[in-house]
């Protein structure tokens, strides 16, 4: 029985481990600290020491022994005993008792325990991941003095640069010239974003459209009669699309089935897929577009999207 390793187990959760009979084994929590030789950081971590006199059997060591080894506990109990017996024996002709990842435990010429702590494992749960690091010292450089007896050997004067009053009209030319470069550029950039947008926007919708091939794909043989309404005439460049269909029959109930709803839906031509697209409405600014589209995504489907694209 590794009884080490038990030990070693308990010792990350409790701060007393008492093995009956033989002693206990416990852990005292120490801050972080600094060695002021070396300038080596330690983690806080927990100290092991170790105390012949407490003896009494808790449980604690047992019932875990138990538990793991699926044994009972009377079981557990007797193997411990065992295990201190054999324990004993080598102490008393003189050997070192290693515990691993816990310390070293001998007798001295007094007949008493005498342990030498591990270092190589922090039982400190909080400190998990931290280790010891040295920093080297921090060397400061003074040049306050050396600049001073500078500046009384070579004081330091400064001039005012003369300037031509041409120079002025060279600057103004400069400046129109890349002011007209960058209205160009903003400009070129500003088209080729909303571009690269439609294009995202599009390619989303089209994977989204194509896991609903039912909606796209069948065409009805008894459509809808049209229904004719009243209404406001929209504009905008900025539109909230609903869906896009490769049969216009399909386009149409779709726009019926929105206005059905109170949407001001309408068809705005084919993509370049030539599909047949339907918006739940079309709006000036972006912010207003924008708006609604969470209204719809909210109330309605969210699979909707943000299509900007200047109607002929």
């Amino acid at each position: 029985m590794q009884l080490e390793t038990y030990i070693s187990d308990l010792l990350y959760r409790y701060d007393c481990v008492t093995v009956p009979g033989f002693g206990a084994f416990l852990t005292n929590r120490v801050s972080a600290k600094v060695h002021e030789t070396t300038h080596t950081f330690y983690p806080p971590k927990k100290v092991l020491s170790f105390n012949e006199q407490l003896q009494n059997n808790d449980g604690l060591l047992a019932n875990y022994i138990a538990e793991v080894e699926k044994i009972p506990y009377a079981t557990a109990t007797e193997k411990i005993s065992k295990k201190v017996k054999s324990i004993k024996s080598y102490l008393v002709e003189g050997e070192t008792i290693q515990f691993k990842n816990i310390g070293e435990l001998a007798l001295n010429a007094d007949g008493k325990m005498v342990f030498d702590p591990s270092s190589h494992i922090n039982y400190l749960t909080d400190s998990f991941g931290l280790s010891h690091f040295t920093s080297s010292d921090i060397t400061r450089e003074v040049y306050k003095e050396t600049v001073e007896n500078i500046e009384e050997k070579a004081p330091i004067a400064f001039t005012p640069e003369k300037r031509s009053n041409n120079n002025w009209l060279k600057y103004a030319a400069a400046a129109v010239i890349v002011l007209g470069l960058g209205g160009f550029g903003a400009a070129k950039y500003y088209n080729n974003t909303i571009e690269e947008y439609n294009q995202l926007a599009q390619e989303q919708a089209n994977e989204q459209l194509d896991a609903r091939v039912q909606e796209a794909t069948f065409i009805i043989s008894n459509p809808l009669p049209a229904a004719t309404l009243s209404l406001d005439k929209q504009s905008g460049n900025y539109h909230i699309v609903a869906g896009a269909f490769r049969v216009e029959a399909n386009s149409d109930k779709k726009v019926n089935q929105l206005r059905a709803k109170g949407y001001k839906a309408r068809k705005i031509g084919k993509n370049r897929y030539g599909l047949h697209e339907v918006v739940y409405a079309s709006f000036e600014t972006r912010a207003e577009a924008q708006r609604e589209l969470n209204k719809v995504r909210r109330n309605h489907n969210r699979d909707a999207w943000l299509l900007i694209k200047k109607l002929k």
